[in-house]
């Protein structure tokens, strides 16, 4: 028999993950109201995503980022 415990890659538990997310979101927040603001000023129009969808995808990017060995 071989060793099937080798080949797999340590977990991380969900509960930091998403503790380190709800973080990131919370930091995210405000920089992405500001960009949003900017960008409304800027462009004169509202972009696709709100302040909120842009904090969410940030934080969404960045975490897995902060678990990856």
């Amino acid at each position: 028999m071989s060793d099937q415990s080798a080949g797999h890659a340590h977990r991380t538990p969900k509960a930091e993950f998403y503790v380190y997310f709800v973080l990131i979101f919370l930091v995210a927040v405000p920089l992405s109201l500001l960009a949003w603001a900017g960008s409304v000023l800027r462009h004169q129009r509202l972009p696709v995503h709100g302040p909120l969808a842009r904090a969410w995808l940030e934080a969404k990017a960045i975490t897995p980022a902060i678990f990856r060995p």
